[in-house]
């Protein structure tokens, strides 16, 4: 098993959640800043949002495995269960 691979699978599914996640606020919310961030999770809205921000896993886990680079999509799906557990701590 080549680890390079996973771990370069884990980093790709952080950031497409962190795209995702961000995605979001920029288009359904007002928020645009730190603060407004911060905003978020006093409201207690964040664990919600890393969960939507998610779905662009769903998309990154796709194309990896048409590209046949399945131990990068075993690292997306790592990625995702790493941020379901933070979502669950949140």
């Amino acid at each position: 098993m080549n680890k390079k691979d996973l771990f370069i699978g884990v980093l790709i599914g952080l950031i497409a959640a962190t795209l995702g996640c961000m995605l979001f606020l920029y288009f359904f919310t007002e928020a645009r800043s730190v603060e407004d961030l911060k905003t978020v999770r006093a409201q207690g809205l964040m664990g919600k949002l890393i969960a939507l921000g998610a779905i662009f896993n769903l998309i990154a886990f796709f194309i990896l495995l048409k590209l046949e680079k399945e131990l990068m999509a075993r690292g997306v799906i790592l990625a995702t269960i790493l941020l379901a557990i933070l979502t669950v701590i949140i």
